[in-house]
């Protein structure tokens, strides 16, 4: 009687298919190509550049209170439009929530208008604030200004 060798060894496939990982990798780039920018809190401006910025490490913090004027003349505290003419009572209602917070920034355009700024840091000011501080960036390339 002639015994029957099964030979299921040779049936195996020990190759890894890589098509299902390539492409659950490609959605989830996809995805976070998305979702990245919707990230960012802040409003798009294009800060003064200057030389020699001072470090102000708390303006990166999430509870920090942070007034933007854009080139435009438009107002914001933190995500929210709002006018010069309500800034300081925003600022005070903001300012009782966080305890904590003892300084207000000022992210303005560069090309925003001086008295936009300024109306700005006086509604601010108007609200208690003692602390102002204007948010800057520093200045690539030449420091003399040229390019």
């Amino acid at each position: 009687m002639a015994q029957a060798i099964r030979n299921e060894g040779s049936k195996v496939n020990s190759n890894i298919n890589v098509t299902p990982m390539v492409d659950v990798m490609l959605v989830l780039l996809i995805i976070f190509m998305v979702i990245t920018p919707m990230l960012q809190n802040k409003v798009v401006i294009d800060m003064a550049e200057v030389v020699n910025p001072v470090a102000m490490p708390d303006a990166d913090k999430d509870d920090a209170i942070v007034v933007a004027i854009t080139k435009s003349g438009d107002v914001f505290l933190g995500q929210n439009k709002t006018s010069i003419d309500v800034l300081g009572s925003q600022v005070r209602e903001k300012m009782a929530d966080n305890p904590g917070a003892k300084t207000i920034f000022i992210r303005a355009d560069a090309r925003a208008e001086y008295l936009q700024v300024e109306n700005a840091i006086d509604a601010v000011r108007t609200a208690g604030v003692e602390d102002v501080g204007l948010l800057t960036q520093k200045r690539e390339g030449n420091p003399a200004g040229g390019a």
